[in-house]
């Protein structure tokens, strides 16, 4: 397993990986493209024999930047249950990139049990605290057309442990 920034000819490999990790939203090619290249820094990808089993897009906001926002989180059927997702979050709070970074935060719907279980795990290995609060609400923001989005935020956490 390598790890690695992406580049702009991942973007429509990363489009073909998520497409293939149902329930995960689909974002356009030009979406995943921005993500290569504009938010490499903050994104990774994973690849097992030559194949993109693994991506992790995110970024620092402009107006905090101590939390590295995890945007999707996308680990291949076959490279599932080997901790990719864990290590692949490792990999981006390691970089200079993250150097400020003392927590992470991403949204997460109440029904994506995967993962809750990743982010707690991975928090808890770490002994990182955690919290969590409505950030979109399914009636306010998606017409009732989307689940609520979760906002889970791990830290603050020393960078030596994770």
């Amino acid at each position: 397993m390598t790890f690695r920034k992406p580049e702009s000819q991942d973007g429509s490999r990363v489009h073909k990986l998520i497409s293939e990790c149902k329930p995960l939203d689909e974002n356009s090619v030009y979406c995943n493209l921005l993500q290569c290249t504009h938010f490499a820094d903050t994104s990774v990808a994973a690849e097992m024999d030559g194949d993109l089993v693994g991506f992790i897009s995110g970024y620092i906001p402009p107006k905090q930047q101590n939390v590295l926002f995890v945007w999707q989180v996308a680990v291949h059927q076959k490279a599932r249950g080997k901790g990719l997702a864990k290590r692949m979050l490792a990999e981006l709070i390691k970089r200079e990139e993250s150097t400020d970074v003392q927590f992470i935060e991403t949204t997460i719907t109440p029904d994506n049990e995967a993962s809750w279980g990743m982010f707690r795990s991975f928090a808890y290995e770490r002994s990182m605290p955690t919290e969590e609060f409505i950030l979109f609400d399914s009636r306010i923001h998606f017409a009732g057309e989307h689940n609520d989005e979760y906002l889970l935020r791990i830290g603050p956490f020393n960078r030596d442990d994770a």
